[in-house]
């Protein structure tokens, strides 16, 4: 039970510390005379490194929700998805974040899957509902995440071999696959 805490206070503490580490350095060589002493060395003040960090994220917070950034960003978009060779990494890794996250989540249907024809169910998320495309009549595309990882495999199965997981949300069974089964479902999340 200590372990989780004290790795995740280890964590955030050596985060701020390399930042705290940094930003003064950084500072001196933009302005090399704000962040000297009077003997010439580059003072280091605790804590600056955080504060500029949080500012910077509030900073891009606004900056990103206004029509002139949403706009860069699109023809920022429209050109990478034009790039041969870029193209393709960029766009397996736009899908790959809005799969997760963004308005266009697509992990929102959750349901158990019998891909082995068995009594053995596996928690996944059906991630198109129409396989006609690649000759196949009423089946769906599920992806089954594994646990402890974000990779996972996309099996095309009957839609007969599919029940729709309806008492808890898309999110808490993302997180039970993904835990490997050991997460707690809180009471509270549930629909």
């Amino acid at each position: 039970m200590l372990a989780p805490i004290s790795i995740t206070i280890w964590a955030i503490a050596a985060v701020f510390n390399f930042i705290d580490g940094i930003i003064p350095n950084l500072v001196h060589a933009v302005f090399p005379t704000v962040m000297e002493d009077s003997s010439g060395n580059i003072k280091h003040i605790p804590g600056v490194g955080f504060v500029l960090i949080i500012s910077l994220v509030f900073v891009v917070g606004y900056i990103s929700s206004s029509f002139i950034f949403n706009k860069i960003v699109s023809v920022f978009d429209q050109l990478l998805q034009k790039t041969p060779g870029i193209k393709f990494i960029y766009s397996t890794l736009k899908d790959f974040f809005e799969a997760f996250a963004g308005e266009k989540k697509k992990f929102t249907q959750n349901v158990l899957a019998n891909v082995d024809d068995n009594d053995v169910w596996r928690v996944g998320f059906i991630t198109r509902d129409d396989m006609h495309e690649f000759g196949f009549q009423e089946y769906v595309a599920v992806y089954i995440p594994m646990a402890y990882s974000v990779a996972g495999n996309v099996y095309i199965i009957p839609r007969n071999r599919v029940k729709p997981i309806t008492n808890i949300s898309a999110t808490q069974t993302m997180k039970f696959a993904v835990s490997g089964g050991v997460t707690d479902i809180d009471e509270e999340e549930k629909k």
